[in-house]
């Protein structure tokens, strides 16, 4: 049977590399029979400053927001597509994250403890992160702050489990063959993604 997967690109412009390496994922994917939908999260509408936290009264979700769990509810993978920026991910994807990955929908604690439940299991994942921090130096320098989150406080928390997180750079001194590279590496990915 064949897989449905949910890319999501999480970088605020229109046209970047992010979205070559989703689209090479996703043509790759469905190549090989997979349904894939996909979110960017430059088309995304929604109230990122109205976040106020995880108790009390928290605010509707908007259309787009309530669309993107209805994505990684469906999925049976996620790809995530982003750019490394300030050791993270772009803050206007990290308000997804707070607003839409809430209690209730992708974990549950038990009572009053720090245990909890993984309410998205089932699911695997992978990531693409660009950089213009070499992998290398990111990791040497500053133990790979970036890969560590995605894999373990976001997909692992919420019980999606990671099978491919990459990060590509630098993309500032790459030259194209570099980058034909990466794009064949996410059709790679897309197609063993879609097995």
């Amino acid at each position: 049977m064949a897989k449905r997967i949910f890319i999501w690109v999480g970088h605020p412009g229109k046209t970047s590399l992010n979205s070559g390496l989703a689209d090479r994922y996703a043509a790759a994917a469905a190549a090989e029979g997979s349904e894939v939908r996909r979110m960017d999260l430059h088309d995304m509408q929604f109230g990122e400053s109205n976040f106020g936290g995880y108790d009390g009264n928290r605010q509707t979700l908007e259309p787009d927001l309530l669309q993107w769990q209805e994505n990684m509810k469906w999925a049976d993978h996620v790809l995530v597509v982003y750019p490394y920026w300030w050791g993270g991910m772009p803050g206007r994807m990290k308000s997804v994250l707070d607003r839409a990955l809430l209690p209730g929908f992708g974990f549950k604690y038990k009572g009053n403890g720090l245990a909890w439940d993984k309410l998205l299991t089932g699911k695997t994942g992978d990531v693409i992160i660009t950089s213009d921090t070499p992998p290398l130096l990111d990791r040497l320098l500053y133990n790979k702050p970036g890969r560590r989150v995605i894999r373990n406080q976001v997909l692992s928390f919420v019980g999606i489990k990671p099978r491919n997180v990459v990060q590509f750079g630098s993309v500032k001194v790459a030259k194209p063959a570099k980058i034909a590279g990466w794009l064949d590496r996410a059709a790679e990915m897309g197609q063993r993604a879609a097995a």
